[in-house]
């Protein structure tokens, strides 16, 4: 059975004649992505008409929310194969609703497991402009070729018209196709961005254990372990969602750990996270700390069958380092973490490092002079 919520029998009509713009964003990093994006369009073009499968950030950005998709999203091959039914119904839904009211564009966030069978699809079915039809398919946040299904580019260029990419080596990856690639900058480094975090040598512990079910309820014990084996106090969990915030209930932390709602900014000394976009936003904060992760056994080991990386935290990718030392399947473990804990908050020379790796990261993903995400989407719609 899957825990995915029934979707309704027809997905709503637009509440404008004319839609510029589908976005569909299908978690919670790619639902927070979109609305930045979003919200810059409406700036530049108050009258455009957006409509979005994504989530509540989306909604307050301006864009009429047709279904919210992070209250659905799954992560790891067994847990895909538990919502198929789920997937096939939403899959069909989609297609519908875009050939019945002809968007402009549609602009997939992320999410490819998703959104590059919609893309196929769309082409297919004569519906969009490679497949002759009028209706734009653009990519927002690339999937991670670089890191495996390297040959999903082809089918890619194949068919979207445009792609815009947030990390800058990403452009040479598709540099054998025919497709428009664009590096935009990232979104965390913008100068309107408000981080969720920011760095205080004197404020709390932080456990960010991820935003999908499955895996917070693998990695949140885990982090609880390692805080309880150093003994810390003052520690805050931040949850995007209540679903979220139900699984941290279920585990039963101690008192003095706060869970807290993702939204005003939190300073902390020190994180435990998982490897998910929170990670990120703690490295470009300069806070010290390590990544914990757990996943269902037969999905690790077919990632370790097919992602050759040296590291799965995206700052550690980038720097080509390990700014936040990674701790996966068997080594999450709360003596290892314990040890990790009293480094970050103790160790002077640890402390200074992890400001230098702040500065180089931030260096490696300021926007390009060409514009930001939404001086893209506002260029494609034109």
């Amino acid at each position: 059975m899957s825990d995915s919520p029934q979707l309704p029998f027809r997905l709503p009509e637009p509440t404008s004649e004319r839609v510029d713009l589908l976005v569909v964003a299908g978690e919670h990093s790619g639902d927070e992505h979109a609305a930045h994006a979003v919200r810059g369009l409406r700036a530049e073009n108050p009258e455009s008409s957006i409509c979005a499968l994504g989530g509540p950030q989306l909604e307050a950005a301006g864009a009429q929310l047709l279904y919210d998709l992070t209250a659905s999203s799954v992560v790891g091959i067994v847990e895909v194969l538990k919502s198929y039914s789920f997937f096939k119904v939403l899959f069909e839904e989609v297609l519908d609703w875009i050939e019945k009211h002809r968007p402009r564009a549609v602009c997939f966030v992320d999410y490819p497991g998703l959104n590059l069978r919609l893309a196929k699809a769309l082409r297919e079915r004569g519906i969009s402009i490679k497949g002759g039809g009028d209706v734009k398919l653009l990519y927002y946040i690339s999937p991670q070729i670089w890191a495996w299904k390297a040959k999903r580019r082809f089918t890619m260029a194949r068919d979207l018209d445009a792609l815009a990419v947030i990390f800058p080596f990403e452009v040479a990856c598709y540099a054998d196709t025919d497709l428009a690639v664009e590096f935009v900058g990232h979104p965390f480094v913008a100068p309107e961005y408000q981080s969720p975090v920011t760095y205080d040598p004197a404020g709390p512990f932080l456990l960010l254990p991820g935003s999908r079910k499955q895996a917070v309820e693998r990695i949140f014990p885990v982090l609880l372990s390692g805080l309880s084996a150093y003994g810390a106090e003052d520690t805050a969990v931040l949850y995007p969602s209540e679903a979220i915030h139900e699984v941290l209930e279920e585990a039963r932390p101690p008192s003095y750990v706060r869970l807290m709602k993702t939204g005003e900014p939190i300073a902390a000394r020190a994180v435990l996270t998982s490897s998910g976009t929170m990670s990120l936003h703690c490295a470009l904060a300069g806070i010290p700390g390590a990544i914990a992760y757990r996943t269902n056994a037969l999905t690790y080991l077919l990632a370790r069958l097919w992602v050759k990386l040296d590291y799965i935290g995206i700052a550690n990718l980038l720097l080509k380092e390990p700014m936040y030392p990674e701790y996966i399947q068997g080594r999450a473990k709360g003596e290892a973490l314990a040890t990790e804990l009293r480094s970050c908050a103790e160790d002077q020379e640890r402390i200074a490092q992890t400001g230098e790796q702040q500065r180089r990261l931030k260096g490696l993903l300021d926007q390009p002079a060409s514009g930001t995400i939404s001086k893209w989407l506002a260029r494609q719609l034109t």
